[in-house]
């Protein structure tokens, strides 16, 4: 299952996607982290030291390695360097799996090892000075939502991402593509403010949302979420003793969380898992897409020299079993 983290700023959504990632870990799941939020945090709240955390290799950095290996042997696409982020696999392309190793998690990705069992993290990179004047988020991102159109995973599989914060991935079409999207939302008139955007925005392409409700300290926080977010609401999150001692950097072992916590964690976990009987690779497919052809018009096209809409093999569809014997997948 491919699922984000997505709220505003402060709002607890890095803490959240860690504590899931692992909650995932200890219960056996095979799972990829993916920082991609700007502000680059998510190694830290998975008990990575400073040093560490920095030197995470950027996903950006390594965009052409991701787009040859991708590319495969697809002959739709002239060359990697006509590939945008939008661009979508078709007959010859190269796939990634959850449970693999290949050049494209050698070069991003480092393995943490978390209490009860071990996660792949993989982060696009931090915002540098350099990027300043000259560069937007979005071009950081790329490599992440390239990826994640290549990307089939299976039960017991999971692709957990931490989001740029407030709406900004709904500025490409990265935001079509998860199973569920969790938006993590304090029970303020400003912590619910990104629901109503994401909820608008996503309405039209079927997107599965839910709403974790953040720092409730009682009934009352409850009642409020509810009120604003409806059925959309599916657990609340309070106050943790186990996640301020981690972030003073003296963690406890994972099993000594809070065991309410953990029950709205196992709800999380129940939802995406219930997510994965709802799949439809067709519509998935569609959607990547629509995506692609838009950005091939607005400046896909110019910025490449090429006609990105070639690159669309319509009698494609992703599914979990690409790359498998008798698939699509060149050695």
């Amino acid at each position: 299952m491919k699922i984000a983290f997505v709220g505003k700023g402060g709002s607890g959504k890095t803490t959240l996607s860690s504590l899931f990632i692992r909650h995932l870990a200890a219960n056996e799941a095979h799972v990829i982290a993916v920082d991609a939020d700007i502000n680059q945090h998510l190694g830290a709240a998975l008990g990575l030291d400073e040093d560490e955390a920095a030197s995470l290799p950027a996903m950006g950095a390594q965009l052409p390695l991701i787009k040859d290996y991708l590319r495969g042997t697809n002959p739709r696409i002239t060359s990697s360097a006509t590939m945008i982020k939008t661009t979508p696999p078709g007959e010859g392309s190269r796939l990634l799996r959850v449970r693999e190793d290949n050049p494209v998690y050698e070069a991003c990705a480092r393995t943490v090892r978390l209490d009860d069992g071990e996660i792949r993290l993989m982060a696009t990179g931090p915002f540098t000075e350099s990027d300043l004047g000259v560069a937007c988020y979005h071009s950081k991102v790329g490599a992440v939502e390239l990826c994640l159109n290549h990307l089939v995973d299976g039960p017991e599989e999971y692709v957990v991402v931490d989001m740029t914060a407030g709406s900004d991935s709904f500025a490409s079409g990265m935001f079509t593509r998860f199973d569920m999207t969790f938006l993590v939302a304090e029970p303020t008139r400003k912590g619910v403010s990104v629901y109503r955007q994401y909820k608008e925005y996503a309405q039209d392409f079927g997107i599965a949302l839910k709403v974790v409700g953040n720092k409730v300290q009682g009934a009352d926080d409850l009642d409020f979420l509810r009120a604003e977010v409806g059925d959309d609401l599916l657990v609340g999150v309070g106050q943790s003793d186990w996640v301020r001692t981690m972030e003073k950097g003296r963690p406890a072992p994972f099993d000594l969380l809070e065991a309410d916590n953990r029950m709205a964690l196992q709800a999380l976990q129940d939802t995406a898992e219930d997510s994965y009987e709802l799949r439809d690779w067709e519509r998935y497919t569609r959607q990547m897409v629509h995506f692609h052809l838009r950005n091939a018009e607005s400046w896909g096209n110019e910025k490449t020299g090429a006609d990105l809409a070639a690159q669309v093999d319509p009698a494609f569809v992703l599914h979990e079993h690409c790359g498998q014997v008798g698939a699509s997948q060149p050695a």
